[in-house]
């Protein structure tokens, strides 16, 4: 099996590669984040260990860009931030897998095997449905490449609509996911940002696509999907 490291603590670096290889692995070593995007384009890796704090591009966007590519590779990320933030934000970006510096080599090493028996299968970092795509590394929602200004209860409404287009969504399962169960205002707020996202996101182009079903609840309608 071929392992990237992408490291720029020298040191750091060659432990982990001395101690792959020792455990059979082909190692690869890349210093900063242009140079792991080369490795990563030239070669096929069973799993990626990548640090987030690199010079030239940081390992978020080095992540980012390989999900562009459509490279599905396990990506493991190594990092020195243990707040929720930075962890969120590396799994959002397409990474599969975290642990904190300092950590134990067989920590690493049981996650990579953990990950190369997960194997390489597609996970797309953004959501596309149409000309409609949400980013959740950037918190954004593009529709024919032109962002809409959302605000944040908005985008995840449009989100939970977007992961479930095509099908019906009733006004409880809408409130169970996005805003939560213990939820004890008024149900009609659920109408009320049905109609905000139909002003921003529907309006301005040519194709309705947010239906309201009566007696069901919503839908996105997928393109090309006829009436319910």
């Amino acid at each position: 099996m071929r392992v990237l490291v992408v490291e720029d603590e020298t040191r750091l670096a060659r432990s982990l590669q001395a101690g792959l290889e020792g455990e059979g692995f082909a190692v690869d070593v890349a210093a900063d984040g242009g140079e792991a995007l080369w490795f990563a384009r030239e070669n096929d890796y069973d799993v990626i260990l990548l640090d987030v704090m690199l010079p030239v591009v940081n390992g978020y966007d080095v992540c980012r860009q390989l999900r562009e590519d459509e490279d599905w590779t396990p990506v493991l990320m190594l990092t020195a931030r243990d707040d929720d933030a930075s962890q969120v934000q590396g799994l959002d970006t397409g990474a599969d897998d975290y642990v904190t510096k300092p950590f134990s080599f067989e920590v690493v090493l049981a996650r990579i095997r953990s990950l190369v028996r997960r194997g390489a299968g597609e996970r797309p970092v953004a959501l596309t449905v149409g000309d409609l795509v949400h980013d959740p590394a950037r918190k954004t929602v593009t529709r024919d490449g032109e962002e809409i200004d959302l605000t944040t209860r908005e985008l995840a409404l449009m989100a939970f609509l977007m992961r479930h287009a095509g099908d019906p969504v009733t006004k409880a399962q809408i409130l169970g996911n996005v805003w939560d169960f213990a939820f004890e205002g008024d149900s009609n707020i659920v109408e009320v940002y049905i109609g905000r996202l139909r002003r921003k996101v529907d309006r301005p182009s040519d194709e309705s696509r947010i239906e309201t079903l009566r007696g069901r609840g919503y839908r996105l309608r997928l393109p090309g999907q006829g009436d319910a």
